[in-house]
């Protein structure tokens, strides 16, 4: 191989990791999309917990939330070319907004996110047509979190989870919460494939003897007093 080829395919190589952000996964793994907020500086909790769904084999990537429509662009080919891969969006602030958008286009694209995770939204107090499963985590007490509710043509499920009283959590942390995080990871573990059970083999026909085959001459029957003429004829044998 030329010096020249080699970098081409060593240039390809590194131009395909940079868009996709890792290699492939397997088929049926689930793949997450995250979102930090404002200026992509105050949400660097997606960050560590991108860090943490990797470290477990689970696809993660962040992104910043002006990016939602690429985001659901990409997210719906792949699970298309996965053949329905699981898809889960993640956001915090207006990257939490930017995730109940990209689940609306999700469903509209035909793959609809089988889980969107939102961190106080702060504009977006409606999740409109959509489905899947929709879990917010929110303060309504410090300034910005929103509590979510559904609006027409929602076809989802939606929880509230209000956190109100932990008062270590305010809007800027909320996405670093290492109890929030095990959390968000047990869901997302939880939707990873299970292989099929295989299928259990066909029961075996039943054994059919040759005289219960259709279609099978009928076993002869001695003519009417053949019995009564062979009894005579061995009496007069022995006379």
């Amino acid at each position: 191989m030329t010096l020249s080829l080699r970098f081409a395919v060593a240039l390809f190589a590194a131009l395909f990791l940079t868009a996709t952000g890792r290699p492939a996964a397997a088929q049926g793994t689930p793949h997450v999309y995250l979102m930090r907020g404002l200026a992509n500086v105050f949400s660097l909790g997606m960050d560590d917990l991108a860090a943490k769904l990797n470290a477990r084999g689970i696809p993660a990537a962040v992104y910043e939330y002006g990016q939602w429509e690429q985001v659901a662009a990409q997210a719906s080919a792949v699970s298309k070319s996965e053949r329905g891969s699981p898809i889960i969006i993640i956001g915090h602030s207006l990257g939490a907004d930017a995730a109940i958008e990209t689940g609306e286009r999700l469903t509209a694209l035909g793959t609809p996110a089988r889980l969107v995770i939102t961190f106080d939204p702060v504009g977006v107090s409606t999740v409109g047509a959509a489905s899947g499963r929709f879990v917010n985590y929110y303060q309504s007490n410090n300034g910005y979190g929103k509590r979510l509710t559904s609006g027409a043509g929602f076809r989802g499920t939606l929880v509230n989870r209000n956190l109100d009283s932990v008062s270590a959590l305010d809007h800027f942390n909320i996405e670093k919460s290492a109890a929030l995080h095990a959390e968000v990871m047990a869901s997302v573990q939880a939707l990873k494939a299970r292989p099929k059970p295989k299928p259990k083999p066909a029961p075996a026909a039943p054994a059919i003897t040759p005289a219960a085959q259709p279609g099978a001459a009928p076993a002869p029957t001695p003519a009417a007093g053949s019995s009564e003429r062979a009894a005579t004829a061995t009496g007069q044998k022995a006379m």
